[in-house]
């Protein structure tokens, strides 16, 4: 796929890996459509995106809202049409031992990691169709494996998997590819909340090294789709 021209929506855009998604996917010529749940944040990354000289629009989004996101996807119809690229990286995690995790801690994980796929894709899914676009959810090796204390966190990327596989046989006979990204660890604001992470920051991934894979998957020939991404630190020990 050639991203110059194109529209590239991003959920969760303003920090770590969304953010990196965004300037990488508007230095290749996309033109960029944003959401975070924060205003100013909102505000802030697209005056940096702009003075890169990126053409971004963009504005605050709860992706776990149906009012919000039906409200941002009107949004980015009425300023820059349907989107060729779809990226849903919003997420979060809570990373506690059942016994201490609480029903809210499981909700708001499996709204915003899970639901929040169900509600943006459906949101654009007929743009992409007409366009013939990429769809790139960002999973996790936590999708494949399992993580002490992350019983919410490892479901909700266990989820987002399984909804990335079976959309893909969905929607490929007519022309829409689907990619799974699944990240290791990764050096972004998420991995400064986790305790249990620290250690190995330094030789983590970086945003930047994710954000890579997505540009990779995305301007693969449309004739070939990449269906699934493992990226890992090349020496985490």
């Amino acid at each position: 796929m050639n991203l110059a021209g194109s529209l590239a929506v991003v959920t969760g855009a303003t920090e770590g890996i969304g953010r990196a998604t965004a300037f990488a996917l508007g230095r290749a010529g996309a033109r960029l459509a944003i959401c975070a749940r924060t205003a100013a944040n909102v505000h802030a990354t697209l005056t940096a995106l702009e003075a890169a000289g990126v053409d971004a629009v963009g504005m605050p989004c709860d992706v776990s809202d149906p009012a919000c996101v039906s409200a941002f996807a009107a949004f980015v119809r009425r300023e820059r049409g349907h989107p060729g690229v779809l990226v849903n990286n919003a997420g979060i995690g809570r990373f506690k031992p059942l016994r201490e995790l609480s029903l809210e801690d499981w909700d708001d994980t499996m709204a915003v990691n899970v639901r929040s796929l169900y509600l943006v894709t459906r949101a654009f899914l007929e743009g992409l169709e007409s366009a013939g676009g990429t769809i790139v959810n960002i999973a996790s090796l936590a999708g494949k494996n399992g993580v002490e204390g992350g019983t919410a966190y490892c479901a909700s990327k266990h989820a987002v998997l399984g909804f990335s596989k079976s959309l893909m046989l969905e929607v490929r006979k007519r022309g829409v590819r689907v990619v799974a990204i699944c990240p290791g660890s990764v050096a972004t604001p998420f991995m400064d909340k986790q305790d249990r992470m620290h250690r190995n920051r330094d030789r983590a991934l970086t945003a930047e090294d994710v954000a890579h894979a997505v540009l990779a998957a995305v301007t693969a020939s449309d004739g070939a789709m990449i269906s699934e991404i493992d990226i890992r630190p090349t020496n985490p020990s």
